[in-house]
């Protein structure tokens, strides 16, 4: 089974940085294509930033210039480097694979991010 774990969220204040981490069992981050997640109050979760395997990256139009997507393959690692953060990024954070976004099973726990001054 799947299982992934976030870390690296917290309370900052309008314009401070964050890193958040992703790691697992039971896929092989090598060879997946990555994604970042993020779901707001009240909102759907909605896909962030994508890594693929080689390390091309694609970003959501709010968080380009800001956020950061990168990958360890051989630690099977993800991380997400969010910097100038707004209040509209505060959300639960989850990384997953993106061939397994779609199911509504093997999430993570997420990792809150809440910006306020």
């Amino acid at each position: 089974q799947v299982h992934l774990v976030e870390s690296g969220g917290d309370l900052v204040q309008p314009g401070g940085s964050l890193r958040l981490s992703c790691t697992g069992a039971g896929i092989i981050f090598r060879e997946e294509y990555m994604g970042w997640y993020g779901q707001a109050p009240g909102k759907q979760r909605e896909l962030v930033a994508s890594i693929s395997p080689a390390g091309t990256t694609n970003y959501a139009d709010a968080i380009k210039g800001r956020f950061t997507i990168s990958r360890e393959n051989y630690r099977n690692l993800v991380y997400l480097q969010m910097n100038s953060l707004l209040p509209e990024d505060t959300a639960v954070y989850y990384c997953n694979s993106i061939s397994r976004s779609a199911l509504p099973t093997g999430w993570g726990q997420g990792t809150q991010v809440t910006v306020s001054s």
